[in-house]
């Protein structure tokens, strides 16, 4: 709202995303004579890709935070309380404007571009325009999740603008909607190398017509529509990846990533522990402070595997052994960099649910050194001590310095796999199970796990296979929301929330957050509701 009037968007002030986006010395020009020469609005461009940084790389809270999957651990009070337990959540708590400051920031530097579109020199402003629209649809598609209706702003704001409409959701749709149709005429083809191509458009397409199939103002094809944009984002790819090798350090920008959000040490040299992006902190205990830098990682014990998330990893699933670090060596990055490990000392390990009594003793008199964490015991419940509970390693970086946002790893937005699940429930959704069975089971296949039945798919099957093959990729809060399992799943296994948790001002539930204070202080229109729970 509002404060998007605060901040002087310009593109000298992006930091560069990946090794393609270069900053600009534009100290002698002004924006409206640079703009338009080709080199400056490829400046500008970049400056748009820079934002998806602004948006993903710090809190995770708003896309994990207080759902099924996830919970604080030690750190008690570290999650903000509002977005994790909903008792306390109204709109100045903390974290909740952290996608309306960084999503309007992003469509005010889009606006900014699709501006100079028309001006510049760039011969290709049309393609490159392209690429816009689908950051600003993106952008949008956060908003409408998140808060329900906004304002629509579509001009580039170069003078104070003191007030703003309130936009029905349905008119956000219908733009976001217009945007990635415009967005997919435009961009390119090819192979995914960092931009906006037409495989990221259709993958995005297919997941906002999902998304507003659910709604009382869907289109009666939504359904349909998501099911075909993932068929098309699919384009007859298998997932021939290994689980573990799709999530290896060194194997960013794999064959299966549609879309992400691009890093690399080069493009944060100037301040490495602040210009990186925290996913790879959560979702792990704390691991001590600066001393085991290059020992261990920053782990801040918040967004813990749940209880339930655990048990939904099974003894074949690869993606059980992909996703958690059972095993803990006296040296944490040893995992990757010693190849024979038969050698080294265990510091910790976490037993599995299948284990036996029989394992469980052959484990400990094999590795009497060990610390052993009997199953039921390390997940986000425990708050006792370092190392209690397990860790997420899909995401480490063992080349990271020790810093908040420090990690120079792609933060994955879309890749193959999320496309055959989307494509999943939008066929279920459409009347066409067993299509959506099949599709399923591709993800399953991979995994190396029994194939579903009919009689097993249902919306509450796919939200359990997403969470194993998407875990701490940044949907899980925006899945339970999207199929109206949000009170349901996570008053049922967060062991923080109780469905009363919920109940908002004049019986309303908080299932959309609250509009920010900050925005409804700023903005003139008095007649710009908040959402019903926080009135």
């Amino acid at each position: 709202m509002k404060r998007i009037l605060l901040y002087t968007l310009l593109a000298v002030l992006a930091t560069s995303c990946s090794d393609f986006l270069e900053e600009e010395n534009l100290s002698n020009v002004t924006a409206e004579s640079f703009y338009v020469t080709s080199d400056g609005y490829d400046a500008l461009i970049n400056a748009n890709y820079s934002q998806l940084r602004s948006i993903y790389g710090g809190e995770a809270w708003l896309f994990a935070a207080g759902t099924d999957l996830y919970a604080e651990g030690r750190g008690r009070g570290s999650e903000p309380e509002g977005l994790s337990q909903y008792t306390s959540l109204n709109s100045s708590s903390g974290g909740v404007s952290h996608l309306y400051n960084t999503c309007y920031n992003a469509i005010q530097i889009a606006n900014q571009a699709l501006y100079y579109a028309d001006l510049t020199s760039n011969s290709n402003a049309a393609q490159l325009a392209g690429e816009v629209k689908y950051m600003r649809a993106n952008a949008y598609f956060l908003l409408v999740q998140t808060y329900g209706g906004v304002a629509i702003v579509t001009d580039y704001i170069q003078e104070p603008v003191l007030e703003f409409d309130r936009n029905s959701a349905s008119e956000v749709y219908d733009l976001i909607v217009s945007d990635l149709e415009d967005a997919l005429a435009s961009v390119g083809d090819g192979a995914y190398t960092g931009r906006v191509n037409k495989r990221a458009v259709r993958h995005l397409l297919s997941k906002v017509h999902l998304t507003r199939g659910y709604e009382s103002f869907a289109a009666g094809d939504d359904f349909s529509k998501a099911a075909s944009y993932a068929d098309a984002a699919i384009a007859g790819q298998g997932l021939d990846i290994p689980f573990e090798e799709l999530w290896s350090p060194s194997n960013d920008g794999n064959a299966e990533t549609i879309f992400s959000v691009q890093y690399d040490a080069a493009s944060v040299s100037a301040d490495p522990t602040r210009l990186g992006n925290r996913q790879a902190e959560y979702y792990g205990p704390y691991m001590g402070g600066t001393e085991v830098a290059g020992i261990a990682p920053r782990r801040n014990y918040t967004l813990i595997p749940t209880d339930f998330a655990l048990e939904l990893f099974d003894q074949d699933d690869e993606r059980t052994y992909a996703t958690f670090m059972w095993t803990i060596y006296d040296r944490y990055f040893d995992y990757y960099d010693v190849d024979d490990k038969s050698g080294l000392d265990v510091f910790h390990f976490y037993e599995p649910k299948w284990f036996t009594e029989e394992d469980q003793a052959a484990y400990k008199a094999e590795h009497p050194e060990a610390q052993y964490h009997d199953y039921g015991t390390h997940s986000a419940q425990v708050v006792s001590s370092d190392y209690q509970t397990i860790a997420v390693k899909k995401f480490d970086d063992p080349t990271a310095p020790f810093g908040t946002n420090s990690s120079t790893r792609d933060i994955v937005l879309a890749r193959v796999a999320e496309s055959y699940l989307i494509a999943a429930e939008a066929y279920l959704q459409s009347g066409s199970a067993s299509t959506g069975l099949d599709r399923l089971n591709v993800v399953r296949a991979r995994a190396g796990v029994a194939p579903a039945t009919a009689a097993e798919f249902d919306i509450d099957y796919i939200l359990d296979e997403r969470a194993r093959e998407l875990f701490g990729e940044y949907h899980r809060w925006f899945d339970l929301k999207r199929t109206g399992k949000l009170v349901e799943r996570a008053s049922a296994h967060h062991y923080l929330i109780e469905e009363s948790n919920f109940m908002g001002a004049g019986g309303n539930l908080k299932i959309l957050r609250p509009i920010p204070q900050a925005a409804l202080d700023l903005n003139q229109n008095r007649d710009f509701p908040q959402n019903p729970a926080y009135e």
